[in-house]
């Protein structure tokens, strides 16, 4: 959430940024709004001034029917005043919710289309296998039965694909926590307060995706990145204990609303998998070179797994609310020929925290917002899709990549 002098002194900037992002917000409703709870916050300070003169001159002994008349007419119109202050900041708030964080100078103006490579590694391998169909094969994945229990796109892992899962989740954990990331298991629901403070506004009402709990205040989790921002919602950090870096493992449920057109084949875009985040809270001044090492471990990741890939400075128009910038690291998939998103980093800058209230105390005293970063250390079923693509062997076998040997009892193949 931004804060509402930024807006006032930043219009241009806030009506670019949203603009570019493809939300249509009005910011100057906003300023408008708080325009009227300015003067009506004025007027009730006055009378509470005017309230307290009144009760201090009867509690001296200077009662008249004038002055318990006078007290009468301040009391009520405080009793109507008040509740229409309420009622504006109530929607102060909930419009500026719904105006996204502003951009980065560097990040591309445009669509999807327009984001930029920003390197690439590795080669471009011609030839590769289904996923789904070597899988299948192998009795190692079955969606069919996953239908039956809970529909489509849920699926059970089995025998050696369960095993490599295993083995990423103990890759991705040592390779985070020698970065000096803490490993922590996270709720797999939070509530509407976490999830708005998040910043996870759609677009339009059709791109939701999120599960919500019927009847309780609570909706599963898309990401760990959620409680992870919520760890430390209207708590006051330390500066000299930032930045602080955590690595959550979660469960991760998805209706993939508005997924249309994108690639829907076997475990590539499914309604639930287990990813390990990587979530950073630092001060302001920090968040721009974090985001860089964010970036940086992710490219490690996929370095040491042997999987080609490129790194994207993702367009304005393809940022979500929270993000003043993202990239994405898109793996080389060689049985489509073509790069696809398996993983991703952002900065949010002071946007999430302003929301829920996470604050910093500086050396001096001063208070000021934290800045939030969020980066996919692995996404578990989209990498098993890119090693199965990339090391599936003619005989049949998968050769196992040489980080993962360790966690695989230092198999050759499986």
């Amino acid at each position: 959430m931004l804060d509402i002098n930024f807006i006032r002194n930043n219009l241009e900037l806030v009506e670019h940024s949203a603009k570019e992002k493809g939300y249509h917000c009005d910011t100057k409703h906003v300023i408008t709004l708080d325009d009227q709870r300015k003067n009506l916050l004025q007027t009730i300070e006055q009378l509470r001034s005017e309230r307290n003169q009144t009760a201090a001159q009867m509690k001296s002994g200077q009662v008249s029917p004038e002055l318990i008349q006078k007290g009468k007419e301040i009391k009520a119109k405080l009793a109507e005043l008040e509740p229409n202050l309420t009622e504006l900041e109530q929607q102060i708030e909930s419009a500026i919710k719904t105006i996204p964080n502003i951009i980065f100078d560097d990040v591309p103006l445009g669509g999807e289309e327009c984001s930029v490579e920003v390197k690439s590694w590795g080669g471009q391998k011609t030839d590769g296998v289904d996923h789904l169909d070597f899988a299948t094969t192998r009795d190692w994945v079955d969606f069919e039965r996953g239908a039956k229990v809970a529909g489509s796109k849920f699926y059970y892992l089995k025998n050696e694909l369960a095993l490599l899962e295993n083995a990423l989740l103990q890759f991705g954990l040592q390779k985070v926590m020698s970065k000096g990331f803490t490993f922590m298991t996270v709720p797999d629901l939070v509530s509407s307060k976490v999830l708005e403070g998040c910043g996870f506004n759609p677009r339009t009402s059709e791109q939701s995706d999120e599960y919500s709990v019927e009847g309780e205040d609570l909706t599963l989790i898309a990401t760990a990145e959620l409680p992870l921002t919520g760890y430390h919602m209207d708590e006051i950090l330390d500066e000299k204990d930032l930045p602080l870096r955590y690595a959550g493992y979660s469960a991760c449920f998805r209706k993939e609303a508005g997924a249309a057109g994108k690639h829907t084949r076997g475990l590539f875009r499914v309604h639930q998998f287990n990813k390990l985040e990587m979530y950073v809270f630092c001060l302001p001044e920090q968040s721009r070179a974090l985001h860089e090492e964010i970036l940086a471990i992710e490219e490690e990741i996929w370095q040491e797994l042997g999987i080609p890939y490129r790194v994207i400075n993702i367009a304005a128009g393809d940022l979500g609310a929270p993000a003043a910038k993202k990239y994405d690291v898109e793996y080389w998939s060689p049985i489509d020929q073509k790069y696809r998103e398996i993983t991703s980093c952002s900065n949010c800058t002071d946007f999430q925290a302003k929301s829920l209230n996470v604050r910093i105390r500086r050396q001096n005293g001063e208070l000021v917002t934290a800045h939030t970063l969020n980066g996919t250390a692995i996404s578990m079923a989209r990498t098993m899709v890119a090693v199965i693509e990339n090391y599936a062997q003619a005989d049949g076998t998968l050769r196992v990549p040489a980080a993962l040997k360790p966690y695989l009892n230092n198999q050759e193949t499986l």
